[in-house]
């Protein structure tokens, strides 16, 4: 028995949408002011293209984006160990 064209389809989509919901999760966080460009934040605070204060400030930035990456990357692992050891609770 071939499966109806239209359940084919069906499956196909589903199975799209979980992949590209997937593919997203690899995204860093633009929430707060960490979305800015850090050239154009560094330089509204009076600070010099090139000097020692400029590369500070970007290293700064860089590294406050990798910690809120890790912050929701922990977030989200914790939830799906929530999920798993807690399967009867909403």
């Amino acid at each position: 028995m071939q499966p109806k064209p239209a359940k084919l389809a069906t499956a196909l989509i589903v199975l799209a949408l979980a992949l590209s919901a997937c593919a997203r999760r690899g995204e860093s966080p633009t929430s707060g002011t960490l979305g800015e460009d850090d050239d154009a934040f560094c330089r509204a605070n009076n600070v010099a293209v090139g000097s020692s204060q400029y590369v500070a400030c970007r290293k700064d930035r860089d590294a406050q984006r990798g910690n809120a990456a890790a912050r929701a990357d922990k977030r989200q692992r914790d939830l799906g160990e929530y999920m798993l050891n807690n399967p009867n609770r909403p």
